[in-house]
């Protein structure tokens, strides 16, 4: 250190005072600390820390004592841990201004932080950087540009964040409901009567039926869902993150079939292959069920399930796992009781493995149908135990998927309420 004087000096942090040599401060871990070691005057020293005593000597710092003390901890023994009854959010702000990160924190602290980031990230994340008075006045082209872009995208991509996209959202709503009738219509007797006329009327029929009320209104719909995609593929910041979203894919799932039969029926004209592609047409035509899930940009309840899926993948393999070791241990305990053993009563319903499989499932998930069950006592033994071994099964993962269900509807009830507070100021403005 080349400025003050003395062989020690005094770290004053809330209160606590600590003292050091200036030696051990030139390879001090916390990288605030060490800087101290360079400071040249004390307009340097005052930009490190928040008063400097020359008398004394001694370096003040405005900050939380206690969580000092905790990383003077890790400073002597190597191991971070949080403060009891501290936020875990504030002693990460402690952390960065000495200069230290989340790896340094222990492996339990460091799930903990992770958690707690997870719950507020989209509060943070998502604050303008100048919403403030302070970020007001005149912007340059660029910024104004930026500015204009992100407003689109979070009309498009939250419903809740202003008056226009809550407009937007109902329309695209009123959209997708109105396609679900038509799919539902579609199926009835009476519009499914064309489908009996021979090849030409088929062709025929098929080429016209855009012209009909049902298809302009299928082809209205399609046009307004690909308008959406395409101005939110415009406005995403990433286009390659935007391409991989499952709700993007499966935009692209409802909408592709509907241009491949326009093409087909173009391409095939009244030709027989129309014929033999109608099997692929309906296929095509039914993929349009995948519109309902586009709900889930509106609904907290469909992105929760979503998010709670996504999370608990690992709990959701681990519930297919114990379901298919059970499968495989009672088909074939079932199969052996029911068929496999010259009993004088063979049950035909077991004659393979594969087809005792569909009984266990029902009984593991009690829903039993009824349609195959044992006839030996052995065979309803087993049929016992299988029920009760599937209640506890199925109920073991259920409790950590449960937890993250609530967590994340409290996360996107969260991320709402807050726009809906943008949204009431800018009624209010």
């Amino acid at each position: 250190m080349n400025f003050g004087r003395g062989p020690s000096v005094v770290l004053n942090v809330g209160g606590t005072r600590y003292s050091f040599s200036r030696e051990v401060l030139k390879d001090f871990p916390l990288r605030r600390v060490s800087r101290l070691h360079g400071c040249l005057s004390e307009q340097d020293v005052l930009e490190v820390c928040d008063d400097y005593d020359r008398e004394r000597n001694e370096y003040f710092f405005d900050r939380h004592s206690e969580a000092f003390g905790f990383i003077m901890l890790y400073v002597r023994h190597g191991h971070l841990r949080f403060v009891p009854h501290m936020c875990e959010l504030s002693f990460y702000n402690e952390m960065i201004y000495w200069g230290l990160e989340c790896s340094h924190l222990d492996y339990c602290c460091q799930r903990r932080l992770d958690d707690r980031m997870s719950e507020t990230c989209t509060y943070y994340a998502a604050e303008e950087p100048n919403g403030g008075p302070e970020g007001k006045g005149r912007r340059p082209p660029a910024a104004e540009g930026r500015k204009w872009l992100e407003r689109m995208r979070r009309t498009f991509e939250e419903p809740t964040s202003s008056v226009a996209a809550q407009v937007l959202a109902t329309v695209s709503i009123l959209f997708v409901i109105v396609s679900m009738v038509v799919l539902c219509a579609s199926t009835l007797p009476e519009w499914r009567a064309p489908e009996n006329r021979s090849v030409e009327e088929q062709s025929r029929y098929t080429a016209e039926s855009v012209r009909e009320p049902s298809g302009i209104i299928e082809a209205i719909c399609i046009g307004w869902f690909t308008a959406e995609c395409i101005v939110r593929f415009i406005v995403s910041k990433n286009k390659c993150e935007f391409v991989r979203r499952p709700l993007n894919i499966i935009d692209l799932l409802a909408i592709t079939p509907y241009y491949i039969s326009v093409l087909m029926t173009v391409f095939t004209g009244e030709n027989s292959q129309l014929q033999r592609a109608g099997v692929t047409l309906r296929v095509l035509r039914m993929m349009r069920i995948f519109w309902v899930i586009k709900l889930a940009r509106h609904f907290i309840g469909l992105q929760t399930l979503g998010l709670t899926l996504k999370r608990c993948y690992r709990e959701m393999v681990m519930l297919l796992v114990f379901i298919c070791v059970a499968m495989a241990i009672f088909s074939a305990l079932s199969q052996l009781l029911e068929n496999g053993l010259d009993l004088g009563t063979k049950n035909k319903d077991y004659a393979s493995i594969p087809a005792a499989c569909w009984w266990v499932i029902i009984s593991m998930t009690t829903v039993g149908y009824g349609d195959m069950c044992p006839i030996t006592v052995p065979g309803r033994i087993l049929g016992g135990i299988c029920v009760v071994s599937g209640i506890v099964l199925l109920a073991l993962p259920i409790t950590f998927i449960y937890h993250s269900f609530v967590q994340c509807y409290h996360e996107l009830k969260f991320r709402s309420a807050r726009y809906s507070r943008s949204l009431s100021a800018e009624f209010l403005n």
